[in-house]
């Protein structure tokens, strides 16, 4: 699934094969998506909503108001999370009929969120920060420094690695306690990072870019060119699918 900001639109892909399989309409400024499972949720940045989907058919389900430009989102496993990178808040809902259970601050400009399998982590790009929130309840448990302008974020089942836009790379927390462990240098104004189940996968929006690093110790095992502006990177299982902003197209590559 690909969300196209200008279009209003999100586009469904077949992952074998890339065939488009329908082109859905939804509120304005599509940015960010998760899937539940069933369903596939989208923010809607310039309409301040979140848009559910059925999968099967790309049917709208709902549409409910989330704050002050709803930037990204995931699933918990059982509720969705959504960033408003305005607010400084990140907002909890409840994935049968989309009922908002909590608002809960976080840093300035809150951007990409993740699940690490019990909390709740928002990277903030204008306070350098991450916040790590108990999933249950929203509780805050540590506020964490990074470095400059952390635009995505990212789990590997024992740490969470931030892509730092403003730095040109990435940096590594110990998810028990947010100690930093290290900071790898990688391309230009990084923005979507990923782990595939061995790696880390970072998109170079400036440097048209993805790089492959070891999870160790960040070194770099590849760097592969892309189209113009690559943001966002995900991977099916198999393969890895990156979105190229300036070149209206996704790439998928082989994972590992």
């Amino acid at each position: 699934w690909v969300a196209n900001i200008s279009s209003n639109t999100v586009t469904k892909l077949r992952a074998r094969d890339g065939a488009t399989l329908g082109t859905f309409a939804v509120s304005s400024g599509p940015l960010d998506m998760a899937f539940d499972g069933t369903h596939i949720w989208i923010t809607n940045s310039s309409g301040g909503k979140i848009t559910k989907l059925r999968a099967s058919d790309g049917a709208i389900l709902g549409t409910f108001d989330a704050g002050n430009f709803p930037f990204a989102i995931a699933f918990d496993g059982t509720d969705i999370w959504v960033t408003n990178q305005s607010g400084g808040v990140v907002m909890k809902f409840r994935t049968s009929d989309g009922t908002k259970l909590g608002t809960f601050d976080v840093g300035t400009s809150a951007r990409d969120v993740i699940f690490d399998g019990k909390n709740i982590w928002v990277a903030n790009a204008s306070s350098n920060d991450v916040t790590k929130l108990r999933a249950s309840d929203g509780a805050a448990l540590g506020i964490f420094r990074v470095d400059f302008g952390p635009r995505g974020i990212a789990f590997d089942g024992e740490n969470l690695w931030t892509a730092n836009f403003n730095s040109a790379n990435v940096t590594k927390l110990r998810a028990s306690d947010g100690a930093k462990l290290g900071t790898y240098p990688v391309g230009d104004n990084p923005r979507g990072i990923i782990f595939d189940g061995t790696y880390i996968w970072v998109t170079n929006s400036s440097s048209n870019t993805v790089m492959k690093l070891s999870i160790s110790d960040g070194a770099i095992l590849g760097t592969f060119n892309t189209g113009t502006a690559p943001i966002g990177i995900t991977s099916d299982g198999n393969n890895l699918w990156v979105v190229n902003y300036l070149s209206n197209t996704v790439m998928k590559m082989r994972g590992n």
